[in-house]
């Protein structure tokens, strides 16, 4: 009996909770786009995980209202996510010439639907730095960041203020890079994950390994710790992240199907259900490449994607698609986020799926062990 309690303190023990000042190496994966919650990001904070909330879709003002918000609701560490890159368009926008090719590739939903086509969407302003500023000022537990590295500068005010850095990595380049940068830890984000792909140094559709290959590539090359993302929604998946060297691992559609999560209810209702087995990548729905529930649309504009706006000028574009998708239930062009690993959730309460996480990380890390 003496020990297994001592196997079962092992497998939690690990860089990553020490840093984090966590009980367990369980993560919520930090969701973008109005996913998050703060009731979400309390639930998993307050069980021994690092809850996240997504906030590169929020300014100034609203990130810091939002941390005051998860502040009153845990004292547990979390985590804000912010997006290094947070458009792919020149600064005057995109052309008419641009615009018009994308409604024309679009245009049968639009019919379909019975909606006018929106406005040429205006350039988006960059925001980052405004965004980054209120970081520093609100000083959470941990700063997540995607799609690229904040400056030296900015990494250096970090590491005074105490808050603890990750960034993530799609390939073992970006890892290597990430690490000379200096940041806290790296995220191994497999191609499994649902969600944008935050590739920074190549292109996202060449930058596709699965994440049990990234964290042994990562472990092999890098000494900072690794944090596995993709493909994991059970005990199961963070005992064998563990063994192959992670420190910690992250969770997000198991997770984004909870009560506590902000995703719609006809969304949480299809990751439950049959159309979860099947998983697309595609940049239809917002101009970077992303996995989601394999919908008409991403099947249609599967290899005429250089026809798409850039991020997030397709966003923008396809809002009006998206509204009167879910307004008539035409549930084949809207765009559900999800990984791969959806078919096997069980759980639709965030506290009863961390419970059962630990539980069974206990019995599979044990076994492996």
């Amino acid at each position: 009996m003496g020990s297994l309690i001592k196997l079962k303190v092992m497998w939690y023990n690990t860089k990553a909770t020490e840093l984090l000042g966590i009980k367990y190496p369980i993560l919520q994966g930090p969701f973008g786009g109005n996913l998050s919650t703060i009731a979400l990001v309390a639930t998993v904070s307050n069980a021994g995980g690092l809850g996240g909330y997504g906030a590169y879709t929020l300014n100034a003002p609203e990130i810091f209202e939002v941390d005051k918000q998860i502040k009153a609701a845990t004292n547990k560490p979390y985590n804000i996510n912010l997006w290094v890159s947070d458009h792919d368009h020149a600064a005057d926008g995109v052309t008419d010439e641009q615009y018009e090719q994308t409604k024309q590739l679009f245009k049968p939903y639009f019919n379909e639907l019975s909606i006018p086509f929106p406005d040429k969407p205006a350039p988006f302003k960059p925001r980052f730095e405004n965004q980054v500023q209120v970081i520093l000022d609100v000083k959470p537990k941990v700063f997540s960041f995607m799609f690229g590295v904040p400056s030296a500068d900015v990494l250096e005010q970090c590491r005074r203020l105490g808050i603890v850095t990750v960034g993530a990595a799609t390939t073992l380049d970006e890892a290597i890079f990430l690490d000379n940068a200096g940041v806290d830890m790296i995220i191994a984000s497999g191609f499994e994950a649902g969600g944008h792909r935050p590739s920074f140094l190549a292109s996202a559709e060449t930058s596709t390994t699965g994440t049990f290959a990234l964290i042994q590539l990562i472990k092999e090359k890098v000494k900072t710790p690794i944090i596995a993302a993709g493909g994991i929604a059970n005990g199961n998946g963070v005992a064998a992240a563990l063994a192959l060297g992670a420190s910690a691992a992250q969770i997000g559609t198991a997770f984004l199907a909870t009560d506590e999560s902000n995703a719609l209810p006809i969304h949480r209702e299809m990751l439950f259900s049959d159309a979860a087995k099947y998983t697309t990548l595609s940049r239809a729905f917002t101009g970077r490449l992303g996995r989601g529930l394999t919908s008409r649309v991403a099947k249609d504009i599967a290899g005429k994607e250089t026809q798409v706006l850039p991020f997030p000028l397709q966003t923008t574009f396809m809002s009006a698609l998206r509204k009167a998708g879910i307004e008539q239930q035409k549930w084949d062009m809207i765009l559900f986020w999800g990984g791969q690993i959806a078919p096997i959730l069980k759980h639709t309460k965030a506290k009863e799926l961390m419970e059962s996480i630990i539980q069974e990380t206990n019995v599979y890390y044990n076994a492996l062990k």
